[in-house]
């Protein structure tokens, strides 16, 4: 079963207090949001923070594409919710489009440790 693997970067707003609550917020995701992520072939995701910014790994299943995931998104009411109260806390990165998100990131380097 192939597996890909995706690494996507965000910021959010550089404030104690929005961070603590974005952060709270993630502790307990809504099951609806869960279940889209699992629909969509998302199969893990880690997101990690150092100060204001964030850091995705998705793991996902060959099936997973991110225009079926957004037109997916778009069309169920819980994820757009959940998107307009997640947008309270993040910011574009600098350097891209004002209303982008997670942008992907391109890998420079791997390794593997040989047999």
């Amino acid at each position: 079963m192939m597996r890909r693997r995706y690494c996507l970067a965000l910021d959010l707003r550089n404030d104690a207090r929005l961070i603590a609550d974005y952060e709270a917020y993630h502790r307990q995701v809504w099951p609806e949001i869960l279940a889209s992520l699992a629909d969509a072939g998302i199969e893990s995701m880690e997101i990690y923070r150092i100060e204001n910014r964030l850091m995705m790994v998705m793991e996902v299943a060959a099936r997973f594409s991110f225009e079926q995931k957004a037109a997916a998104d778009a069309a169920n009411t819980k994820v757009q919710a959940w998107e307009r109260l997640m947008w309270t806390y993040q910011q574009a990165i600098p350097g891209g489009p004002a209303d982008a998100k997670w942008r992907l990131m391109d890998r420079i380097f791997a390794f593997e440790a040989g047999d």
